[in-house]
């Protein structure tokens, strides 16, 4: 556990992050931005949809259930796939040194692991060498995919600040149940296949609740164009691209 004092008390980051405190100078943005963009790409899809018509394709964007522990795709308003996952065991929120997971609107500010083989261990978002099998005993370190996500509401600011990553775990014995330190854990099949289908900039939504009933992809449906994000609609993705902050990028 790494302490820092924030306003004459001592802090604590989530521990799933396992970053050192040198490294919470990251840029934030803007809050009226953050929360103007979950409006501005809501309507850049929908004006897309219809500009371009039944051709536009909705950019993906990710649902987290707490209540089900559940990560859920969607793509042109349907259902791509549904994945377990591992919230906080400390609950939800966002307070400094709470290691709970935050609610709300965040997005995707920043992907690591492009080219780390399954179970690559990740320390401060490095490489370390090490690959790790599914359920190593003992081993509870960040492998293979971080999908770092930065808040859009002020009830979720601290978010990128305090290192919240969608990431893979070697304790899949755990996922479909509270377990982590505020970030969402997956299986390292899974994360990988999250990882490929969601762009920087893209939404992702955790509430508390249940996860909506919303029908499946047909099964003539391309889900590889649905979920590259906007291959047949080149002028809704540069609308929901210029949303991204100009931090956005990807990681080493």
């Amino acid at each position: 556990m790494v302490a820092k004092r924030r306003g004459g008390k001592l802090q604590r980051r989530s521990r799933d992050s396992r970053m050192t405190a040198g490294m919470y100078a990251a840029r934030r943005t803007p809050m009226s931005f953050r929360t103007a963009s979950i409006a501005l790409a809501l309507l850049a899809v929908a004006a897309g949809n219809v500009l371009g018509g039944s051709d536009a394709i909705i950019p993906p964007r990710v649902i987290i259930s707490v209540h089900d522990q559940k990560l859920m795709i969607l793509a042109n308003g349907q259902k791509l796939a549904v994945y377990p996952v591992s919230t906080s065991k400390f609950g939800i929120g966002d307070h400094w040194g709470s290691m709970s997971t935050p609610l709300g609107w965040l997005q995707v500010a920043q992907k690591i692991g492009d080219h780390a083989v399954p179970g690559q261990v990740i320390r401060n978002r490095r490489y370390t060498g090490e690959v790790l099998p599914p359920n190593a005993p003992g081993r509870d370190p960040i492998v293979s995919r971080i999908i770092w996500l930065r808040g859009l509401e002020k009830s979720n600011a601290n978010a990128f600040n305090r290192c919240i990553y969608i990431h893979g775990t070697p304790e899949e014995k755990l996922i479909g149940k509270p377990a982590s330190y505020g970030c969402v854990r997956m299986r390292t099949s899974d994360v990988i296949a999250i990882y490929n289908q969601i762009e920087l900039g893209a939404l992702v939504e955790i509430i508390p609740d249940a996860l909506p009933k919303i029908a499946p992809a047909k099964p003539n449906t391309d889900q590889r164009i649905l979920a590259s994000g906007l291959k047949s609609a080149p002028e809704t993705r540069k609308k929901v691209s210029a949303l991204a902050s100009p931090q956005l990028r990807h990681g080493a």
